[in-house]
């Protein structure tokens, strides 16, 4: 229930009184209240809008006695209304507010998809600085600042203006496709999926190309995102292990996901301005229509990542550019690739560069240099199902 209503109350709050912070407050003070009451009483009929009602009310009661207290300012509107019955249900203006306001330009780059976690999707302080690699504390004082920020610049908690828009939609599509990522690949925890943030990214995508439909790269990022996500469900063995993309089962892809991602990739290259999300849409749609991992076309997927180069030249698309090549010309031209980017200090840490060695190696017939790829990956402290992934792998090589 936690997570299925906070960022829309924290969302709605915020934009009533004026102050992220605050209304943060007031929505985890709410849930604590839920926790009491709700036991006893039950459930009510509609929860969020329960917990906006006792949010707003926390919420002005705090900006209340902060206005008392002798040389203290307070930025917020004090005299607010109730949201009517609508409001609970057509919240996408402030929910698209909320995340604006995280990626505005004013805010350090750094801290913008940290505060999306954890403003918009809930997350907690202590799993987004283990997603961050950094220490509690200094995620906590990061967050703190950005919230601060936002009330003393005065940031709207709105959409903004078309005049402001082309400025701002990158860092949104950014933060909106990381969000998906921490979902689709937590950096921390057991899980393999965290099928809440996934969803929570398609649900900003499509309030994304809802509010501007003849934007490519909008549409492309939910192709991307349904389409990578169509394979969630297969990603996952009974047994709660990772299955790597050649051994899922593709009857357990969602259809009805793929032919809307491939509707929407299709929509978005139309307009003939390629970009980013569009490429990368590309690539999953190769996954998806094909009808077996053998099927794949690969040359095509790497022609692909060599496009997409040319839009983020960074280490990771080129080693994901590797894996491709190895799989359409033969595993010694992929390793080499691999090799050659494998110096850069960023990908040093990355423990999927390690595991990709290990298992080119594998198809080499390079068993002991494998084994030492794999465990150069376990100790990098990935993931727990990497970790269970890599344990596998190492002892079939000892074996």
């Amino acid at each position: 229930m936690f997570r299925a209503h906070w960022w829309a109350a924290v969302a709605t709050v915020a934009r009533l009184v004026g102050d992220l912070e605050v209304a943060e407050d007031a929505v985890q003070d709410a849930c604590a209240a839920a926790l009491t009451q709700w036991p006893a009483a039950g459930i009510p009929g509609q929860p969020r809008a329960w917990l906006i009602s006792v949010a707003r009310h926390k919420a002005t009661d705090r900006l209340r006695r902060e206005r008392r207290r002798p040389g203290k300012e307070t930025s917020a509107a004090l005299e607010v209304t109730a949201p009517g019955p609508e409001d609970w249900v057509s919240r996408a203006d402030d929910e698209l507010g909320l995340i604006f306001a995280c990626c505005h330009p004013a805010l350090d780059p750094a801290v913008r998809v940290p505060l999306t976690l954890r403003s918009v999707c809930g997350l907690g302080t202590a799993e987004i600085a283990a997603t961050f690699l950094v220490p509690e504390p200094t995620m906590a004082q990061r967050l703190v600042r950005a919230k601060r920020k936002i009330r003393q610049a005065g940031i709207a908690l709105r959409v903004p203006s078309p005049s402001e828009l082309p400025d701002r939609l990158g860092g949104v599509l950014r933060v909106v496709y990381l969000v998906f990522t921490a979902g689709h690949k937590p950096a921390s925890g057991e899980a393999v999926v965290r099928g809440d943030l996934c969803e929570q990214a398609i649900r900003l995508a499509r309030a994304l190309t809802t509010l501007l439909p003849g934007e490519p790269e909008v549409t492309g990022l939910l192709a991307l995102l349904l389409l990578t996500d169509a394979r969630r469900g297969a990603r996952v063995s009974d047994a709660g292990d990772l299955v790597l993309l050649a051994d899922q089962d593709r009857a357990r892809w969602d259809q009805a996901k793929i032919t809307e991602g491939a509707a929407r990739l299709g929509q978005a290259l139309r307009a003939q301005r390629p970009g980013a999300y569009q490429i990368q849409a590309a690539i999953a749609g190769c996954h998806c229509t094909a009808a077996s991992a053998a099927d794949t076309d690969w040359p095509e997927i790497a022609a692909l990542y060599g496009e997409l180069l040319r839009y983020e030249p960074t280490p990771v698309v080129a080693a994901n550019r590797a894996a491709a090549v190895a799989m359409a010309e033969g595993p010694a031209a992929g390793l080499a690739l691999l090799d050659g980017i494998g110096t850069d200090r960023r990908l040093a840490r990355w423990p999927q560069l390690h595991i990709a060695r290990g298992e080119l190696l594998c198809r080499l017939g390079r068993r002991r240099d494998a084994a030492r790829a794999y465990q150069t990956a376990l100790d990098l402290a990935p993931a727990a199902p990497e970790r269970e992934f890599i344990g596998r792998r190492i002892r079939e090589l000892a074996g």
